[in-house]
């Protein structure tokens, strides 16, 4: 499975039993911008991070926080800023997002307890996962989701009555599947007490060096921004990928997933006649969704454009 289909899919595998409830979204909104809430500093030592991984997990999604955290240098301070390390089910190897093998260094039984939770993009996350992500974000500072890692997150129940953001192109499938939680369209991460999510992909270096920003102050962020040779500025604006707010349009030329937003082939696409008007899906599994509960879609249709 490559990253482009972990994304379309990790979502759809939760709406198997869908059913028509409206979800609660956002389609023209986003957090509005504030300071950032001040994070405790430990006087010495090192503040843990752990990265939680399954099989599939995008290398991005964790790859780009883990250079964030790992670069961060504050004058006068002797330990290390951040301890990282990874955290999965067991120690055997697993096979991330483009084939690459990580072995992970702890199991939810024996990883240190971390103060910061970083959950990318994955399809293996199952229910001890779940329930090691509610026991430590009891008291972890900050509990991040990158990409449709807010999947995950949403799975624990800890983003139920929160707002929450994931990849764009997970949008419609995420307020269906979890309507307890307020979608945040065109966010680059979202911040609601101790949990957080950010939008697809790099937007998680976003929310990373935002979380930086809140333990050290924001010259150590652009410090670190400086030092990796990072220019986007998403991570002083929660509402930067305000892009992404307005659901592009389906056209006879150019039709589009109604489902995830991909631009498909209609000589080759699976499709759907609902009410007179041919829907086509960038794959089969999305046009079972579609045709488990059609005017759901119709209506998030309406509703974003």
């Amino acid at each position: 499975m490559n990253r482009r289909e972990l994304l379309l899919t990790s979502t759809a595998l939760g709406l198997a039993t869908l059913t028509a409830v409206r979800p609660v979204i956002a389609a023209d909104a986003s957090p509005e911008s504030a300071p950032p809430a001040p994070l405790p500093v430990p006087p010495s030592g090192s503040i843990p991070v752990a990265f939680l991984l399954s099989q599939g997990a995008v290398v991005i999604d964790f790859a780009g926080p883990w250079e964030v955290f790992e670069s961060v240098s504050v004058v006068g301070r002797r330990d290390p800023a951040f301890n990282l390390y990874t955290v999965a089910e067991t120690t055997q190897p697993l096979q991330a997002s483009g084939g690459m093998t990580i072995v992970p260094q702890y199991t939810f039984k024996d990883a240190p307890a971390p103060k910061v939770v970083v959950i990318p993009a994955q399809n293996g996350a199952g229910d001890a996962a779940l329930e090691w992500i509610r026991q430590v974000s009891r008291k972890t500072d900050v509990t991040m989701s990158v990409c449709t890692g807010a999947v995950v997150l949403a799975r624990t129940g800890l983003l139920d009555g929160k707002s929450a953001t994931t990849h764009h192109s997970s949008y419609t499938d995420f307020a269906l599947q979890f309507p307890k939680v307020s979608l945040a369209r065109g966010a680059r991460f979202v911040e609601a007490g101790n949990v957080a999510s950010s939008g697809g992909l790099s937007s998680g270096i976003d929310l990373s060096l935002r979380v930086v920003e809140r333990y050290f102050g924001r010259d150590v962020a652009q410090r670190t921004a400086y030092y990796l040779e990072y220019q986007g500025q998403g991570w002083t604006d929660p509402n930067s990928n305000r892009v992404y707010r307005t659901r592009r349009a389906s056209t006879a030329a150019h039709p589009l997933c109604p489902v995830c937003d991909m631009e498909v082939d209609p000589a080759s696409a699976p499709q759907s006649v609902y009410r007179g008007a041919t829907y086509y899906f960038c794959m089969e599994s999305h046009k079972t969704l579609f045709d488990q509960s059609p005017q759901t879609f119709v209506d998030q249709l309406r509703e974003s454009a």
